[in-house]
């Protein structure tokens, strides 16, 4: 199968809101107040971790059936360590981004412990997001 090539467009809109643009799909992100924004809007290691946790509960709806995983119910609950400082140049000793991210899962399964694990770790493993994160893409810039 070929290479599939995902777009997005970001746009600013008033003070740090911008608009970000991915088919007909438009969505906002911000910073709040306390970071200089308008808090309209999520930010974007906000939207970081909740693509994350979609990315992984997509994975976990998918392939549940072929795991024989028989879901009732989950909820994934992620949270991310991140220095303020790092980003605003207060602090050249901090991280600029995240020094650690946490999944907390929940899980109601009609299935053994050790059953879902074993799935979890194939969740793990195959979401593509949090394979962009682990292993980092390689990174180009280009100005026009």
């Amino acid at each position: 199968m070929a290479k599939e090539v995902f777009k997005a467009v970001v746009e600013p809109r008033e003070g740090l809101t911008m608009a970000c643009k991915v088919r007909e799909f438009e969505m906002l992100l911000d910073e709040p107040v306390e970071l200089g924004g308008n808090n309209k809007a999520m930010n974007p290691v906000e939207a970081l971790l909740s693509s994350l946790g979609a990315c992984k509960a997509i994975v976990m709806r998918c392939f549940a059936p072929a795991h024989n995983i028989n879901l009732v119910d989950f909820k994934i609950e992620l949270e991310g360590d991140l220095d303020p400082d790092g980003f605003l140049g207060k602090n050249p000793e901090a991280k600029i981004g995240f020094s650690e991210v946490r999944t907390h899962i929940t899980i109601d399964a009609e299935n053994t412990q050790e059953e879902i694990e074993a799935f979890i770790e194939f969740v793990e493993k195959t979401c593509p997001v949090q394979d962009t994160l682990v292993n980092a893409a390689n990174y180009k810039i280009i100005i026009n």
